[in-house]
This record gives structure tokens, sequence and C-alpha cells, in this order.
């Protein structure tokens, strides 16, 4: 992967993402996903799923499907300056995503399993609305699985990318009975992976990964279970993250929330709050270990 070296003046676009985690023989796995090579954004990187949110997220034959109201999803969220219903809008949009890229629907007690699932993703696909297709399954979406994380805000000097995001992470565990499955149009490929075993392959060039799917990792990385990723994103308000970049001596690097070179003295997340860009690849000024440092 490439390092861009423009700037953006745009604002970003709002988007939302689903961590999707599961336990396993080797410990915690994440689930990362292919972008197709020819996609706009970051294509053939490896992603969680996720997407830009669109009108009908915040519509009422959508949040109509959700379990909670907009007013609990906004206290949820922690974003006093978003309203309710853009709150809400967020789970509606990570939700949608999760269906329309890996056919994995979080939805409430009722049908759970995959049976059927594959038709309803096809559909979205092929246009229906997201609401519509709730209500013609009789369908809730299950809010509650989806535990607000982290808030990335992209900086006006994208390292990766040629656009501007503000993408809202949520931590999910995968739904029993139901199985990822890529598209195989915006998706290509599915890799369940062990935070550590996903960023050494980063590091020895087998995927390419952007910088916040990095730091998230080795935020993960902590963790031993699921159930124990999933306490701590409910025990706190997300944590917001907006890379400040700088060049030193020609090097591009990244500084996060407690970073001297940052403008917020107060560490956001557990993890180096410095990358550096070297041999196409973001990684912490003390070598590679020191992800797991924390």
């Amino acid at each position: 992967m490439k390092l861009h070296t423009g700037t953006l003046d745009t604002p970003p676009r709002d988007a939302a993402t689903v961590v999707m985690l599961r336990d396993s023989q080797d410990g915690l796995q994440v689930l990362l996903v292919r972008r197709h090579a020819q996609t706009a954004v970051l294509g053939g990187a490896c992603v969680f799923p996720g997407g830009k949110l669109d009108a009908h997220d915040s519509s009422d034959a959508v949040l109509n499907r959700l379990d909670r109201t907009p007013g609990e999803l906004h206290a949820r969220l922690a974003e006093p300056a978003l309203a309710p219903r853009a709150a809400a809008a967020f789970f509606a949009a990570a939700a949608r995503e999760a269906f329309e890229e890996v056919g994995v629907l979080y939805m409430q007690a009722g049908r759970r399993e995959s049976s059927g699932m594959d038709a309803a993703a096809a559909s979205l696909r092929a246009g229906e609305p997201f609401g519509h297709l709730l209500a013609r399954l009789g369908l809730t979406l299950d809010s509650d699985a989806l535990a607000p994380w982290s808030r990335w805000i992209t900086p006006r000097q994208p390292s990766v990318i040629n656009k501007r995001f503000d993408t809202r992470f949520f931590l999910a565990a995968a739904p029993a009975g139901q199985e990822a499955v890529q598209d195989d149009h915006e998706v290509t490929e599915l890799l369940w992976r062990t935070p550590r075993a996903a960023l050494e392959a980063y590091r020895d060039h087998a995927i390419d990964l952007a910088p916040p799917q990095i730091v998230s990792l080795a935020h993960l990385a902590r963790f031993a279970s699921v159930q124990a990723a999933l306490a701590d994103a409910r025990s706190r308000a997300p944590a917001l993250i907006a890379p400040e970049p700088f060049d030193d001596h020609g090097v591009r690097v990244l500084a996060y929330p407690g970073d001297e070179r940052h403008s917020v003295r107060q560490r956001a997340l557990p993890c180096p709050t410095r990358l550096r860009y070297q041999n196409e690849r973001f990684l912490p000024e003390q070598g590679f270990e020191a992800f797991f440092d924390f």
C-alpha cells in the first residue's frame, strides 16, 4: 500500500464499521475482509466490514426495526452533539453493512439461523431498501449486540486513502448460527485471524492494513476472549482518535492521543502513540513488539 501525500479540504463522510469477533483454540479472532482490488477506497486491503451511512439509515422504515429507541442509542454512543436519530443511524448502518458485505445479520430473538439469509443479503445488494427488507422478513435489529468502541476521524493529510471519513467502530460477537460469507463484489476474501497474527501478516507484507485497523488490532491483542473485549467496550465511552500526521526528515509519522506531538495529551487507547512509515509499513518506533507492550 503506497503512502498518500496530498491534503484534503473536504469534510469527512460519516461511516460505520463492525469489528466482528469470535473465540477459537488460538484465542480471540477478528474478521478481516479483503476489499476488491478495484474498490475506490482501500482496494485490495484488509479492513473490518463497514461503509458509508446513507440517507435510509436514519429513515423511519429502518429506525422502527431497531430494538432500542433513538434516545437510548444516543446515550450509548455518548456523542452529545449528535441528534438521537443520527446516533441511531450509525447502529443501523453498521448492521446493514455487515449484512451486505458478509451476510451476517444482527437480529433479535427469533430466526437467527442462516437459512434464507443468503437470498435476503442478495436482495439488499440488489437495491432493496434495508427497512423494507427487515419488515418483509419480520425482523428486528439487535442493537444490543453492537458495542460502540471507538471513533476514527481521517486527518486532512490522510496516509493511505484519498477520502476522509468519520467512522464509528462497533465491537460485536459473531452471532451463533450464522457464518460470514464474502459477497464477491466488494469483498473477495474473509480472514479470521488473531490480532497478533494479523499484525504479523501486515508486517511481513502478506496483507495490507490501514492505520485504524493496525491500532485497533493492537488494542484487541490485550484480550483473551470475546467476553473480555466486549466487557471493556461496554465499561467506557468510545475513544475518539483523530491522528495528527507529521513528517520527520522525510518519513511520515502518525501521532495519536497521548503523544507529545498530538494536541490531545491524554492517551486514548492502550497502544503505541506513534507509528512510523518505513518499508511501506506503519510500525511503532520501538519495533514490532511495542504493539503488545500495553
